[in-house]
């Protein structure tokens, strides 16, 4: 180690303690502001100035004053300390940077607004997180994520936990029965099913997680609908619904019970019914792989997205139903 380098490594400790003096010029506040006594901070000063091989101190009546020496060396201590702490925020913030890709399957239904606001409330913390999405069926979301094609799933009903597919409720929401605007039930505060037993129904096909529930809301009244159309979407249900081909089972689609669409062409719009049933309500939930080597074996970027969908997923969309439901 040559004597220059040498002199250097001694020097850089005391940087931040001469840099506090340059600011104070006083031994007392700078030892104040450090939490020095000031017998540390003179004898800091007297090595400094050994190192440098000129005073950086001289006595000026009962205090002291930097030499020219010091008040030019100043500038260059405060330019390395900035530097060193430029450095370190980067080396920080790149430690908290969350990269990786993360696979959802979700169900249609899920599209509008429950995974958006999820991931933008993720991406808001880590935006250099990517997402594949797959969107279909219930029964197509979860065999995606048994293959291990998705990381995570977002299904109505929550998904069954198994051998290694864990799960959890984040929400519920009403099921509500959607007629066209100029239907006898239109103007109800409430209706049951046995109120549509002989209308025609627009139905999700086999399959889909809105299936499953009209399917035991039928069950429950007694009867099995006269289905007159099967779609892929709720859009297509409720377009149908509009054009008065029959009534349908959905969740709430924006407008708060007994409102329904303007009227765009024709006769066309639709309401939206609560339905008088303990059934009528579908439940959203989040399901997973479960990894040999537990949570630790995950990416970090999945593991904190679900530990946000799970601790902060229920009160967000919450609010979002509610505000979707006219409640």
């Amino acid at each position: 180690m040559d004597v220059e380098h040498k002199q250097l490594v001694q020097l850089l400790p005391l940087l931040p303690l001469l840099a506090e003096l340059g600011r104070t010029q006083h031994i007392t506040a700078t030892a104040e502001v450090l939490g020095l006594p000031q017998s540390t901070v003179s004898r800091a000063v007297s090595r400094a100035s050994a190192i440098v091989g000129t005073e950086l101190l001289v006595r000026d009546g009962r205090g002291v004053r930097l030499t020219p020496a010091a008040r030019a060396l100043l500038p260059h201590i405060e330019a390395a300390l900035a530097e060193f702490q430029a450095g370190l925020d980067l080396v920080r913030h790149e430690s908290e940077v969350v990269r990786g890709r993360i696979a959802v399957s979700f169900q249609h239904t899920f599209g509008e607004a429950t995974l958006p606001l999820l991931i933008s409330a993720f991406r808001n913390r880590h935006p250099q997180t990517a997402f594949d999405l797959s969107q279909g069926a219930r029964d197509g979301c979860l065999a995606e994520l048994a293959a291990g094609a998705a990381d995570l799933a977002l299904t109505a009903p929550v998904a069954a936990p198994g051998r290694r597919i864990a799960s959890a409720a984040l929400y519920r929401e009403p099921l509500r029965l959607v007629v066209h605007h100029r239907h006898p039930l239109a103007g109800r505060a409430g209706a049951k099913l046995a109120d549509v037993r002989q209308d025609p129904f627009v139905a999700l096909g086999p399959g889909y997680g809105m299936r499953s529930l009209t399917d035991a809301l039928f069950r429950e009244a007694g009867f099995r609908p006269r289905i007159a159309f099967e779609s892929q979407d709720t859009h297509t249900v409720r377009g149908l619904v509009s054009a008065g081909l029959g009534v349908s089972i959905l969740p709430p689609g924006g407008l708060a019970p007994g409102r329904h669409t303007a009227e765009r062409q024709g006769d066309l719009g639709w309401v939206e019914i609560p339905l008088e049933s303990a059934l009528a309500f579908r439940e959203i939930g989040v399901a997973w792989r479960e990894r040999p080597g537990g949570a630790d074996a995950e990416p970090d970027a999945l593991r904190l997205f679900r530990e946000l969908v799970l601790t902060e997923g229920p009160a967000l969309l919450a609010g979002f139903v509610r505000e979707r439901s006219g409640g």
